[in-house]
Order: C-alpha cells, then sequence, then structure tokens
C-alpha cells in the first residue's frame, strides 16, 4: 500500500503545484487522472524520490519515502513522461547497462533479466537494433522492460500513452494490466479511455488538489440522471453556456454536442444520457475551470 499524507509541494517561485494530497493506492492498476498544468508530474516525481515534498508524508508499506528514498528506490520502477536514452546503443546492451546500475552485478543473472524482460515486452526480435530506430510504441515498451528491472514493487509511470497510435496503446495497456496484477501501479494520465480501460480506482487531480476518488464504475453510476445531451448550432454555444452547465462540447455531423450537468430535466431540447467516465471526469473539473 502506498499512501499519502497530507502532501505539498511549493516551488521556489511561489507556486504550489501540490496542495494536501492525501491518497491510499492499493496493489493493482491505479489512474491519477487530470489536465495538463494540474500537478500530476511533480506528484510522480515527487513519489520517484526525485524532488521531496515541502509538507506531508509519503509512506509505501514500512518505507518512509521522505526519510529514506535510497530504500523505495530499490524497489521502484519508473517510467517518466520524457523518457531518455542513448539513441545509438541497442535494446539489449541498453537494459544490460541499465542492470547493472540496478545492482545486478552477476553477468549471468543480467542475461537472464535482460532477456526475460525482452520477451516480456515483445521486443526480442528487435533487441539488437538500435533504440534510435524504434518507433514510439517499442520505446515505450522498452521504458516499462527498464522500469521492471529488479522486479519492483511500486512502478510509476507519467503520461505513457501520449502520442502512441490505437494498436500501440493496446499493446501498452495490455502489457501493464499484466504487470498490475501483482504490484502498485500508478498510472498518471490526461487520457480518460487509459483510466476507463485499466483501474479499479482512480482519482481526479487538478489545481493540486484531489478533487474526486473511487471505483470508475461507482463514480459513473453517480452521475446517472445528471447528464444531459443536445445538438445545436455553433452560434448557439455561447448562449447555452450562459444558461446551463456545460462540462463538455465536440463536433458530430456539422453540429455542436454539448453535455450539460443537471440534476432535473433542463427541458429545452436536451435528452438525458448515459454518463460515462469522461463524464464524470469533465463535471468534476468543472468548479475549477468556473473559478479560473
Amino acid at each position: 500500500m502506498l499512501e499519502l499524507n497530507n502532501v505539498s509541494h511549493v516551488y521556489g517561485n511561489g507556486t504550489r503545484a501540490l496542495d494536501g494530497v492525501s491518497l491510499s493506492i492499493p496493489r493493482g492498476m491505479y489512474g491519477l487522472l487530470g489536465p495538463n498544468g494540474a500537478g500530476k508530474s511533480t506528484l510522480m516525481r515527487t513519489l520517484a524520490t526525485l524532488q521531496a515534498p515541502t509538507g506531508g508524508s509519503i509512506r509505501f508499506g514500512d518505507i518512509d519515502v521522505i526519510a529514506e528514498p535510497e530504500k523505495l528506490r530499490r524497489t521502484l520502477g519508473y517510467l517518466p513522461q520524457d523518457f531518455g536514452v542513448y539513441p545509438r546503443v541497442s535494446a539489449y546492451d541498453m537494459l544490460d547497462h541499465m542492470a547493472v546500475l540496478k545492482g545486478i552485478s552477476s553477468a549471468s543473472d543480467r542475461k537472464a533479466t535482460v532477456e526475460s524482460l525482452l520477451n516480456q515486452v515483445n521486443l526480442w526480435s528487435v533487441r539488437k537494433k538500435a533504440l534510435a530506430g524504434f518507433s514510439g510504441g517499442m520505446r515505450q515498451r522498452f521504458g516499462i522492460a527498464q522500469a521492471l528491472i529488479g522486479n519492483p514493487e511500486l512502478i510509476i509511470v507519467d503520461e505513457p500513452t501520449a502520442g502512441l497510435d490505437p494498436e500501440e496503446r493496446n499493446r501498452f495497456l495490455n502489457l501493464l494490466a499484466e504487470i498490475g496484477e501483482n504490484v502498485v501501479v500508478l498510472l498518471s494520465t490526461h487520457i480518460v479511455e487509459d483510466v476507463a480501460d485499466l483501474c479499479p480506482r482512480m482519482a481526479v487531480l487538478a489545481g493540486g488538489r484531489i478533487q474526486l476518488e473511487g471505483a470508475p464504475l461507482e463514480l459513473i453510476q453517480g452521475s446517472r440522471g445528471r447528464i444531459w445531451m443536445k445538438a445545436l448550432e455553433r452560434a448557439d454555444l455561447e448562449r447555452h453556456k450562459a444558461q446551463y452547465e456545460v462540462i463538455s462540447t465536440r463536433l458530430f455531423a456539422g453540429r455542436t454536442v454539448v453535455h450539460v450537468l443537471s440534476d432535473m430535466d433542463p427541458g429545452n431540447g436536451f435528452t438525458a444520457v448515459e454518463g460515462d467516465l469522461e463524464d464524470v471526469y469533465f463535471a468534476t473539473l468543472a468548479p475549477s475551470r468556473r473559478a479560473a
């Protein structure tokens, strides 16, 4: 169990990136959903011991993460948002080098580890290829392979599917799902579908604060009867925004489709729709967006 209690972080210029974040994250896949600038990457870097928070406490099992960062690093796997590698080095040689850095000194142990990981992430056939020639999805799968060195019990992945095509995204998410059966995997993303597809529990972070936490299916159930939809002309959008609590808009067949949040039938041509996690997410962000 990963426990965060009132974690805050204020940068030197006065920016408060995290403001009293408290979470209990169990074994399995856990989704941290939020828009760009919400504080997700700051939280991921803090949990990965790359920076210390300015307040609060973090524990992973019996490890005090802030007081004993070295202890956590021994059992941590981390795939940051911007994952850099030596481009001219082969996948095999790079993983072997990283295994040395992770403390696997025996050549035979490293060989077994590297070969096992390359097979697990389906990169064995390109093990001798330079990383510069990898596609985005292949680089992300390599990133997961390096994060799995040493059999970590906590794995943190930050925006892992951004920029991937649908096929690579599905392959990557299936890999994460397999890994998440036995360890704590924290998935930080702004892509709602990633959380909906993978995570039995999730939280929404915005403005450095946890706005919502729970099981996606239960959160969706809680929105039933409160989401309403209408297709309208684009010229009418601002008037509807002024009159209703519009949580999302999208174009469909040349018209603008709006979803609004209302406890009662708003009338005026709106129809009830079955809410999904995207509606829950946008409804959660609506108050902070109005304040901004």
